[in-house]
């Protein structure tokens, strides 16, 4: 993830819509994913429960929206360039990033040709898509903050404006915080932090 995509949409759950055209089912289920190897795992997971399928067309980026460095595909027996790139076409117009999307069609009968195909996964995948609850990915790290007593009050008023959030507070000498606030405002809430202290706080990253 990028300083400058700090956060971007993803799917907030596994998600499955079907539509059917010309007799044939498409099944869709897409899912966050944050590595190939996950999205491997994903596929691997959908074959199994739809064994009998006659494909298992699948498509993934990894990410933020867009992306094309980090990326994978596969027509799963269908002819070449009628599934895998249509749906990774759609992924990357869909504005989310990490995610893997999977078609299970079972055959009708009826033939759609390579054009018919072509749009039957697009649509496959774009019904899903519109239906998808998304949530944000969030580049987060966290901090561990030491005040004096009167700064209490204040700093806790000045959280919300970075998004921030208290894991724990230790009452000592000083006061003693673990805050976790997206990386996207670390450097105005460090400067916000030693204005309101006047230097004389105590500022750490915490590492992961």
């Amino acid at each position: 993830m990028t300083s400058t995509t700090p956060r971007y949409p993803i799917p907030a759950q596994a998600f499955r819509a079907e539509i059917e055209i010309e007799r044939s089912r498409f099944i869709t289920t897409v899912q966050e994913v944050c590595s190939a190897e996950e999205a491997q795992a994903f596929v691997a997971e959908l074959k199994a429960e739809f064994p009998d399928a006659n494909h298992n067309c699948w498509a993934y980026l990894i990410g933020p929206p867009g992306s094309s460095d980090r990326i994978g595909l596969s027509d799963d027996g269908e002819p070449h360039g009628v599934a895998g790139r249509p749906m990774l076409t759609c992924l990357q117009h869909s504005g989310l990033g990490d995610t893997a999307v999977v078609v299970t069609r079972y055959f009708g009968g009826i033939k759609l040709g390579k054009g018919g195909m072509v749009k039957a996964y697009t649509a496959a995948v774009q019904t899903v898509l519109d239906q998808l609850p998304r949530t944000e990915r969030i580049d987060w790290c966290e901090l561990a903050v030491t005040f004096d007593y009167a700064l209490v009050t204040p700093l806790e008023r000045r959280l919300s404006e970075y998004e921030a959030e208290t894991l724990a507070t230790d009452y000592a000498a000083q006061v003693c915080c673990n805050l976790r606030l997206p990386a996207e405002h670390l450097k105005t809430f460090e400067k916000m932090f030693a204005d309101l202290t006047a230097g004389q706080g105590q500022i750490n990253r915490v590492s992961k």
